[in-house]
């Protein structure tokens, strides 16, 4: 995996489906797509492929069929969006993210505590959030 993962709305999708089920066939992919949109098996089957090139996803053949699994986990890749996101839109401040994401989304009284829970704790931590 390189490290940085973009992934588009389709693309993320796709692996989402794959980090619920383990795996699953190009058929099974579409399936499940399927209450939400409907993608030509062809198209599906490009996706994956287009995934594996970017060592997102592999397969493994089985018998006359291709089954898929992720190569990259959710954590990695929100890291790497929300990472590009930080940089691209708020010239890398987290802060910036941060009073954003405050000011521009209705945020509960729950929400907000465990934000400033998640605070106290990275302070305690002495947590750079990985970065």
């Amino acid at each position: 995996m390189s490290s940085t993962v973009n992934l588009t709305d389709l693309q993320l999708a796709v692996v989402r489906i794959l980090w619920e089920r383990g795996e699953s066939t190009v058929l099974e992919v579409q399936e499940a797509l399927a209450p939400d949109r409907k993608l030509a098996l062809t198209t599906v089957a490009t996706i994956l492929t287009r995934l594996e090139k970017r060592r997102i996803v592999r397969h493994q053949a089985r018998g006359r069929l291709f089954v898929y699994s992720a190569l990259v986990t959710e954590s990695q890749v929100r890291r790497s969006m929300v990472s590009d996101l930080t940089d691209l839109l708020f010239d890398g401040s987290p802060a910036a993210l941060i009073s954003h994401l405050l000011s521009e989304k209705d945020i509960g009284p729950r929400d907000l505590d465990e934000v400033k829970r998640l605070i106290a704790d990275a302070e305690r931590d002495g947590s750079n959030g990985g970065r």
